[in-house]
């Protein structure tokens, strides 16, 4: 419920980076019914040969989920391959963030997060 509670008005689709988020991105999903995509870090060679699966069509407005953000680099990939494809990046929501929102808000986006843990 956590994550959930930190979704937008508005948004009308679900992401996550390929990892450990998928597994939480699909829980909201099945909280909220809304449709899910998962971005890898590179095209598939082969099958499909996309680069983001599930649903995710241009003009979606997504909040784009991660279980764990240190650096912010990997959520930041997939925002950046999603906003290629015409999506709107509502939200990122982080369910804890190591240090990885600072440099998302650095680099224009909204960011949420469940719970904030920094080294001391």
């Amino acid at each position: 419920h956590a994550v959930a509670s930190l979704l937008p008005e508005g948004v009308d689709h679900l992401a996550a980076p390929e990892g450990a988020a998928t597994l939480l991105v699909a829980a909201v999903s099945l909280e909220t019914g809304l449709p899910v995509a998962v971005v890898r870090k590179e095209p598939k060679p082969y099958g499909t040969m996309s680069q983001v699966e599930g649903h995710a069509p241009s003009g979606a407005r997504v909040c784009l989920i991660e279980d764990v953000s240190t650096t912010g680099h990997q959520v930041r990939r997939a925002a950046e391959v999603l906003a290629a494809a015409g999506v709107s990046i509502e939200r990122i929501v982080l369910a804890i963030d190591r240090g990885g929102a600072d440099h998302l808000r650095e680099a224009g986006y909204d960011v949420g997060a469940v719970a904030v843990l920094r080294p001391a």
